[in-house]
């Protein structure tokens, strides 16, 4: 029997697609700029390639720090950043993204119907800066105050996802087993990989107002395009 719901935060509860594609574009051109005063067409094309590839292989190993990846790149080139304007710019990044946040029109209703008969969770990697505690999720009360334990994984000790460790604190802290447990996220590899990993039921959330490159991989969990699909999911009730 299912008592309780876990959820990630970016893409599943609250659409920062437009904040991060935003932020990602001023931080690539002010680099480019940098390393390549000239800023030539040349340039660019030896450019681009190193910072998407740097980019993913970031994402892949579940390495956040936006001012680890672009010292990587300056490295490459044979450059070295200064350290200082770099974390300036990554406070920049995530107040850009912050600022373009927003919960989906369905987020509070959903959490507060489900509210009603599980106990619901957040596990969300952290962004990557050095403080703790500055995740985005405590922007938005309205989401926060649904949550009985949130856990930002990646910061106090806790590895980030897809690790499973994350997944299991949070069913100690809920007092809950693997089983009775359903894990509600956006990405294939941290969110739905990690839980499966940990033993719980993943439900993979491609949000129809949300435009990303997702894997092309052959789905074996449940799929849903929008949160309030998850009201009477069979998920729910399947043995």
């Amino acid at each position: 029997m299912i008592r309780g719901i876990l959820f990630d935060f970016g893409q599943t509860l609250v659409d920062s697609a437009e904040g991060f594609k935003a932020a990602e574009k001023k931080a690539k051109d002010r680099i480019f700029a940098d390393l390549f005063p000239a800023q030539d067409e040349k340039s660019w094309e030896a450019f681009l390639p190193v910072y998407r590839r740097m980019r993913k292989e970031f994402h892949q190993r579940s390495e956040f720090s936006r001012s680890a990846l672009w010292q990587a790149v300056y490295r490459h080139f044979n450059r070295t950043p200064d350290p200082a304007r770099l974390e300036d710019w990554e406070s920049e990044y995530w107040r850009q993204v912050k600022a373009l946040t927003t919960p989906f029109p369905e987020t509070v209703p959903v959490l507060e119907k489900l509210a009603g008969s599980y106990r619901l969770a957040l596990i969300t990697n952290t962004q990557g800066q050095k403080s703790e505690g500055s995740h985005r999720i405590a922007l938005f009360p309205e989401l926060e105050r649904f949550f009985a334990v949130i856990i930002v994984a990646g910061e106090s000790g806790v590895p980030p996802k897809p690790d499973r460790r994350p997944f299991r604190i949070c069913l100690e802290k809920l007092g809950l087993a693997p089983h009775e447990a359903v894990f509600v996220g956006d990405d294939w590899r941290i969110d739905i990989g990690g839980a499966a990993d940990a033993g719980i039921q993943p439900v993979w959330i491609r949000h129809h107002t949300v435009k990303r490159n997702r894997p092309d991989v052959e789905a074996t969990v449940p799929m849903i395009t929008r949160l309030d699909q998850l009201i009477d999911h069979p998920v729910f009730t399947e043995k």
